[in-house]
C-alpha cells in the first residue's frame, strides 16, 4: 500500500498529489509507463546521485535507484484514490516478478503556491565528464580552475543534464573541444577558462531539438563560434533564450522555432539529441546541414536501435566515428566525408 495516502479532505483545487517510486535504473522505463497512465503531465526521473566536493556537488550513480515521479490534480479526490489504487496494483504485479528492485508507491501533497520552489530540490549541481559542471541557477558552486560551468534554469523544457542521452552529448562535446574541433575562443582546447564571453571560435554549430539549450550553451562555452538552436516546441525556444542570457551567450546563440532543413547551413557540428526513429527519418537532412568534413553528434539512441541508426547514417553517405555509451543509451559520431 502507498504510504501517507492523502485524505479527501486535504485535496481540492490548487493541490497536487505527487506519486513517487524508487526503481532500479533498468526498471525506470516500465515504472514510468505505469505512472503515465494516470498522470496527465507524464513523469520525471531523478537518477541516483553520489555527492562530491564535500557534499557541494553530485555525480550520477547508476548503482543507486532512480526516483520516478508523477503528479495528479487534487481537484478530483475520487479519481486520485482510484488512480493510486490502480497504480499500486500494477506496480505490485511488477514487484511480483522480482526482476528488478522496485520500491513501494509513495505519495505526498504539493500545493501550487509551493510548486515553484518544491521542484528545485530535485536538481543538484552536477559534474559531467572532467570539466563540465551544470549549475542550477538557485545553487552555489565552488569553481575549479578548469571548470566549464553551465548556469541552467531547466523550466519546462527537456535538457537538464540528468538524462544519460544529454550526458553523452556533453561528453562528446568535451572530447571535441579537447581536440580543438570547436574553435579557438575561450574554453576551447585544454585549460580554457570557458566563461562564456568574447566572440568564441570559428566553428558553426546547430542544435537540432535544442530543448533547454544545454548543448548549444556547452558548445559555446567550450569554444564554438556561431550557434543556432531550433526546436518545434515554443517553450523550448523560450527556455533556450533565457538560459543563453544566464550564460552571457546571447550575442552568439540564435534560437527559433522550426525543424530541418534549417536553411542556414552548412555547419561544422550538428548536435541531435533526439530519438532513434527521428534520427533514421532525418539522416539525409542532418547530412545536408553538415559542411564537408563536418561532424554530427547524435544521441537519444536506445541500444537495440543502434543498428538502425548506423544503417541510416551510412546510407546517407556518412562515415561513422566514435561511440559513447551509458546504461542502455548510445551516442554516435558521424562525419561527412
Amino acid at each position: 500500500m502507498p504510504s501517507d495516502s492523502p485524505s479527501a479532505a486535504a485535496l481540492g483545487s490548487g493541490v497536487w498529489v505527487e506519486l513517487s517510486v524508487a526503481a532500479d535504473i533498468e526498471a525506470v522505463e516500465v515504472v514510468s509507463e505505469i505512472l503515465t497512465r494516470f498522470a496527465p503531465g507524464g513523469t520525471s526521473v531523478e537518477p541516483g546521485f553520489g555527492l562530491t566536493d564535500e557534499g557541494l556537488g553530485a555525480v550520477v550513480d547508476t548503482t543507486k535507484p532512480a526516483i520516478v515521479r508523477a503528479y495528479l490534480p487534487g481537484i478530483d479526490p475520487a479519481g486520485v484514490k482510484a488512480a493510486i489504487a490502480e497504480a499500486t496494483l500494477a506496480l505490485g504485479h511488477l514487484q511480483a516478478f522480482g526482476l528488478r528492485p522496485i520500491g513501494e508507491l509513495q505519495t505526498r501533497l504539493v500545493h501550487e503556491a509551493d510548486w515553484a520552489e518544491a521542484w528545485k530540490s530535485y536538481f543538484p549541481v552536477l559534474r559531467v565528464g572532467r570539466r563540465i559542471v551544470i549549475r542550477p541557477t538557485w545553487r552555489r558552486h565552488r569553481r575549479r580552475p578548469d571548470d566549464v560551468v553551465l548556469s541552467l534554469d531547466p523550466g519546462m523544457a527537456f535538457g537538464t543534464g540528468l538524462h544519460p542521452t544529454t550526458r553523452l552529448c556533453l561528453a562528446a562535446l568535451e572530447t571535441l573541444a579537447d581536440e580543438g574541433l570547436l574553435g579557438t575562443g575561450r574554453g576551447a582546447g585544454r585549460g580554457g577558462s570557458a566563461r562564456g564571453s568574447g566572440r568564441g571560435g570559428s566553428a558553426r554549430v546547430i542544435d537540432v531539438g535544442c530543448g533547454s539549450g544545454i548543448l548549444a550553451i556547452a558548445a559555446g562555452k567550450l569554444g564554438a563560434g556561431e550557434l543556432l538552436g531550433i526546436d518545434t516546441d515554443p517553450i523550448a525556444v523560450e527556455s533556450t533564450l533565457a538560459n543563453a542570457r544566464l550564460n552571457g551567450l546571447t550575442r552568439r546563440i540564435r534560437v527559433r522555432r522550426g525543424s530541418l532543413p534549417s536553411g542556414e547551413g552548412p555547419f561544422d557540428l550538428v548536435l541531435a539529441n533526439l530519438i532513434a526513429s527521428l534520427l533514421v527519418q532525418l539522416a539525409g537532412l542532418l547530412r545536408d546541414e553538415m559542411a564537408p568534413g563536418g561532424r554530427l553528434v547524435a544521441s537519444g539512441i536506445f541500444r537495440d536501435r543502434e543498428g538502425d541508426v548506423r544503417t541510416a547514417f551510412e546510407a546517407a553517405g556518412l562515415k561513422l566515428g566514435r561511440r559513447w555509451a551509458e546504461e542502455d543509451w548510445v551516442a554516435l559520431e558521424a562525419i561527412r566525408t
